[in-house]
C-alpha cells in the first residue's frame, strides 16, 4: 500500500519512493538525503537576496536520482549536518 510521506516523496513496501517517476530512493530505515542527488548553492548568489546574507550560507537542493525532481529543499551553512525527516511507516 502506498502512503504519501510528502509532496514529492511516498513509502511502499518498505522503500522511500520518488512521487514523480516511483524510483526507489532508500529502505525506510535509512536516510534518504543521503542516497539522493545534491546540488548546492550560496544564498548570497540567489535573486533577492539581501547584502546582509552571510556569505557562507548554502540552499542544498535535494533531487531524484532518477528523473530528477527536486525532493527537498534546505538552508544551511557547508558543515552542518543534513535535516533528517525520520520517516515512520
Amino acid at each position: 500500500m502506498r502512503q504519501r510521506i510528502s509532496a514529492s516523496l511516498f513509502a511502499e513496501k518498505g522503500q522511500i519512493c520518488c512521487v514523480s517517476c516511483s524510483g526507489h530512493l532508500a529502505s525506510t530505515n535509512e536516510r534518504w538525503k543521503k542516497k539522493v542527488a545534491l546540488s548546492t548553492i550560496p544564498v548570497a548568489t540567489l535573486p533577492g537576496a539581501g547584502s546582509n546574507i552571510e556569505s557562507r550560507v548554502v540552499l542544498r537542493r535535494f533531487s531524484c536520482p532518477h528523473c530528477g525532481r527536486l525532493l527537498d529543499t534546505e538552508t544551511a551553512l557547508p558543515e552542518d549536518p543534513f535535516l533528517e525527516d525520520v520517516v515512520k511507516v
